[in-house]
């Protein structure tokens, strides 16, 4: 199917809103499933870009940015794997194969603007021992201004512009190619998960990820809507389990330093 002009001026500026999003690490509406979602309404299927999205926030799900390291960019994913999957037919797997060389795109393009910007710090430096804030607040507008500008062109160039180059050359490509990347596609989230894994889980978690794993897939469901309000259970167990816990822990510690006070003060007298 094709991308109407329409629809990639749209993605263009939709592109610019979530690129600031990323940029500041604000709402956090730049991850792959709500791009992709976004992305699927505009195209005119939402099923789509839900289904490309969940997977593709999957693959995405332990990459994070960590100091000045820049992991590939989940905001072009999340636009091209729907996209691909949209104009050229091929499923969710392969399309999330196919997108990785964008999101690798902007992760070198962000980078390039990591280093750029360092130019401006000479200015922000004088800005802030002169307590200029406007000029401090100019320096941040004009390069978050740029980044989502260069969100905008990219998105619209690699959506709208590519889109014939780009269905003739899944068209082009053999059957086991195709059948490759649709196989990595499906090995993806599990990776992508598996590394969050390694981020998150403790001890305790255990028993949570045995109980949806067992619900997952030895008892017959017709999708993981239950599985995902047993998890939301779980978590709000463990969120006021913490909180609880917290306040005993300092009401514990505030009686002790009231005891400590007034024996301090026994021994004075």
């Amino acid at each position: 199917m094709q991308i109407t002009l329409t629809q990639g001026i749209l993605l263009a500026i939709t592109a610019i809103i979530i690129g600031v999003d990323y940029w500041l690490e604000a709402f956090f509406v730049f991850r792959p499933l709500v791009v992709s979602t976004i992305t699927g309404l505009i195209l005119g299927d939402v099923k789509l870009g839900l289904t490309t999205g969940a997977l593709t926030e999957l693959a995405f799900a332990g990459l994070t940015p960590a100091g000045g390291t820049q992991p590939p960019n989940p905001v072009l994913a999340g636009f091209m794997c729907t996209t691909i999957a949209y104009t050229t037919g091929v499923d969710a797997e392969a399309a999330l194969g196919l997108c990785l060389p964008f999101s690798f795109l902007m992760q070198y393009i962000i980078l390039f603007y990591y280093s750029a910007f360092s130019f401006f710090m000479a200015g922000a430096d004088k800005a802030a021992a002169e307590a200029d804030v406007n000029k401090i607040v100019r320096i941040n507008a004009l390069c978050t201004g740029i980044v989502a500008l260069t969100y905008g062109v990219v998105v619209f160039a690699c959506t709208f512009l590519a889109q014939d180059a780009m269905s003739a050359l899944v068209n082009a490509m053999p059957a086991w190619v195709t059948h490759g990347l649709s196989v990595a596609g499906g090995i993806l989230p599990a990776i992508g998960f598996g590394m969050l894994l390694r981020v998150m889980m403790k001890t305790k978690y255990i028993p949570y990820l045995l109980a949806g794993f067992l619900m997952a897939c030895f008892i017959d469901m017709n999708n993981l809507l239950p599985v995902a309000l047993v998890g939301a259970a779980f978590a709000l167990y463990d969120f006021f389990n913490a909180r609880q816990r917290k306040i005993e822990i300092d009401a514990a510690v505030a009686k002790a330093s009231i005891t400590s006070a007034g024996g301090e003060k026994h021994v004075g007298i």
